[in-house]
């Protein structure tokens, strides 16, 4: 059982991306469930420029639904937080308005600056390194990219966001499968142009989360400096999908956005002039975590 006092209890995250919608419940900073669902709200946003009713029905039943299962889990503190979706969707408000009233609990727009910070917090919780070091962030998502770049010390000193994610580019270059050299050097250019003036403080420490980061793992390990990202970006152009998820134990919904999300870690790996460290159990939903369950303690 539960502690009776509210400050001793689960909270839910439940994070709505351009890929997934998860669910992340933790206590004292462990988590302790998870789910997920695949509804791909970036590439409805990327194609036709707003999310349709279908998908916002799809949204609106995973995130009651997982409110359900939260409180099954003994969270009674849940929050909905709502990323690139709902600010790059023509119709982002609708969407923030439907998982309101099907789930019940408050819902929250991340800015890119938010996103970033949580990213930040999650990350720094995960590890132990970097207590008085100036350290970089990045999160690569679904539709948007994410660095901030502080000590854990002072906090957040630079933080900047590029609205472009591993769907959103995947969307717009890679259409083969493999995707091929060609598609890859379209991609690059494509993230240069987007990155441009793009000038982060250059750090002591770098660290990656997110999905891709994860996976990309999966295949050449946690430290990702420019041979490594350059190794799994020639591994992803050359190798149909399938193999790669049977060789290294991927899904398939991950793999196929798998080598936009590369280019884009060694878009922002070259920029911050340091090697990227793949962080596991810390980003935005686990940043998130920590601070709601420190109001709530609070309150």
């Amino acid at each position: 059982m539960w502690s009776v006092h509210h400050g001793d209890m689960p909270v839910g995250i439940i994070d709505v991306g351009s890929n997934t919608v998860r669910l992340h419940v933790a206590h004292e900073g462990r988590e302790v469930h998870r789910e997920k669902v695949v509804l791909r709200l970036g590439e409805s946003v990327e194609r036709l420029g707003a999310i349709p009713p279908a998908k916002l029905d799809e949204a609106a039943d995973a995130a009651e639904r997982f409110v359900q299962s939260a409180r099954r889990n003994g969270a009674e503190s849940i929050e909905i937080l709502v990323a690139s979706p709902g600010r790059q969707a023509a119709n982002g408000e609708e969407l923030l308005a439907r998982l309101e009233k099907a789930a019940g609990v408050p819902v929250r727009l991340l800015s890119p600056q938010e996103e970033g910070r949580l990213a930040f917090v999650g990350a720094l919780a995960a590890t132990r390194r970097g207590t008085r070091k100036l350290v970089a962030v990045c999160d690569v998502g679904g539709g948007s990219s994410q660095v901030a770049v502080g000590t854990r010390q002072d906090g957040i000193a630079w933080v900047r966001s590029a609205d472009i994610g591993s769907m959103r580019l995947t969307s717009r270059v890679f259409d083969g499968d493999p995707p091929g050299e060609d598609a890859v050097a379209r991609a690059r250019a494509e993230v240069d142009k987007l990155l441009e003036g793009f000038l982060p403080p250059v750090p002591e420490l770098a660290f990656a989360v997110g999905g891709s980061a994860r996976a990309i793992r999966s295949i050449v390990g946690a430290e990702l400096d420019a041979a490594e990202l350059e190794e799994v970006t020639r591994i992803l152009a050359r190798t149909p999908a399938e193999e790669i998820c049977d060789r290294y134990g991927l899904h398939l919904q991950r793999v196929q956005t798998l080598a936009a999300g590369a280019v884009i870690l060694a878009a922002l790996r070259e920029r911050l002039h340091v090697p990227l460290r793949v962080v596991r159990g810390g980003g935005v939903r686990e940043g998130a975590a920590l601070e709601l369950a420190s109001r709530r303690a609070a309150a």
